[in-house]
């Protein structure tokens, strides 16, 4: 079974920047896609950034310019930038592995257990 482990989540200010961190173990990720998610009370998890193996990404619209996802060399780790956070990017974030890569949750095998972002003045 693989396990993923977010780090890095805290109180920001607007304008501000966070570095998220994943690791994934118990199962190489390295043919994997890696993706950011994130998720507020009431509303569905959505996709903030992806990046497959071959290191192609992917952002959402709100994240495009502001948000920089990438891998470690071992392909087992990823990372989140956030740069010039604003209150609306308060949300629990989530690592997730899975093979296709795709936006939605459920083609993901493999979550963290999330890390809080508040971004409040």
């Amino acid at each position: 079974q693989g396990q993923v482990v977010e780090s890095g989540g805290g109180l920001a200010q607007p304008g501000d920047s966070l570095t998220l961190s994943c690791a994934a173990s118990g199962r190489p990720a390295d043919k994997y896609a890696m993706a950011w998610f994130r998720q507020t009370p009431g509303k569905e998890r959505e996709c903030v950034a992806r990046i497959w193996s071959g290191g192609s990404t992917h952002y959402a619209e709100f994240a495009e310019g502001r948000f920089f996802i990438s891998r470690g060399n071992g392909q087992n780790t990823a990372q989140l930038q956030m740069n010039r956070l604003k209150p609306e990017d308060t949300a629990v974030y989530y690592c997730a592995v899975g093979f296709k890569g795709t936006t939605s949750p459920s083609d993901y095998n493999y979550w963290g257990a999330g890390t809080q972002v508040a971004v409040s003045s």
